[in-house]
């Protein structure tokens, strides 16, 4: 059930999945489940939900990775958005970066039962994480508040990297209080099938 209405979500977002996609996706939302009885990974715990509010949400970042090579999801949980992105994108590599020993623990079992080559898990805080080579895109689902998020992640970016942060209603308030050091670029209204609240993409760069 879960993996057709992954691949049907998709094409009505316009997204081509590769073959076996859609069914990887679903094994990584079975993981989610299986863990979720006993560690308590995320507050979506209804199958038809977890498409809707994980998945195809995180899909929505798919047209706005660019050129990127190298990408970082700050604050993954149980790796949303950078496993299905990932598995959408293997030609892109992943970290998932959280500071939670048992998020992590899940991520590196995710990893390995999903294949998922171009993944790395990073166990540490955002301030604390210094990788050898930097992001092309910083990537953030509810982590911090944008200044915040800015502020603590800009060390991890490349020069000319984009920040994305993903957000529900329309953050105005957020925006305004902005660090100089950082613009935002772009907000955009997302569109996740089923679902009916807000959600919005700000696209951030240094000043």
């Amino acid at each position: 059930m879960s993996e057709a209405a992954i691949a049907r979500g998709a094409r009505s977002m316009g997204l081509a999945l590769a073959e076996g996609a859609a069914r990887r996706m679903q094994q990584h939302l079975a993981l989610v489940e299986k863990w979720n009885r006993v560690h308590n990974l995320t507050a979506v715990r209804e199958a038809e939900q977890m498409v809707v509010i994980h998945v195809l949400d995180s899909l929505t970042l798919l047209p706005h990775l660019g050129a990127a090579k190298r990408v970082i999801d700050v604050g993954t949980g149980a790796g949303f958005p950078g496993i299905p992105l990932a598995i959408a994108r293997p030609d892109i590599a992943f970290t998932l970066l959280d500071s939670s020993h048992k998020k992590c623990s899940f991520l590196e079992q995710a990893r390995t039962e999903l294949a998922l080559a171009n993944v790395h898990v990073a166990c540490e805080r955002v301030e604390h994480f210094h990788p050898e080579v930097r992001f092309d895109a910083v990537a953030s689902r509810a982590f911090a508040e944008l200044s915040d998020f800015v502020t603590q992640s800009q060390h991890l970016a490349a020069p000319g990297a984009r920040f994305l942060a993903m957000k529900g209603v329309y953050p105005f308030e957020e925006i305004a209080r902005m660090p100089s050091t950082h613009r935002v670029s772009q907000v955009v209204e997302l569109a996740v099938p089923s679902l009916d609240a807000k959600r919005h993409l700000v696209l951030l760069e240094a000043a």
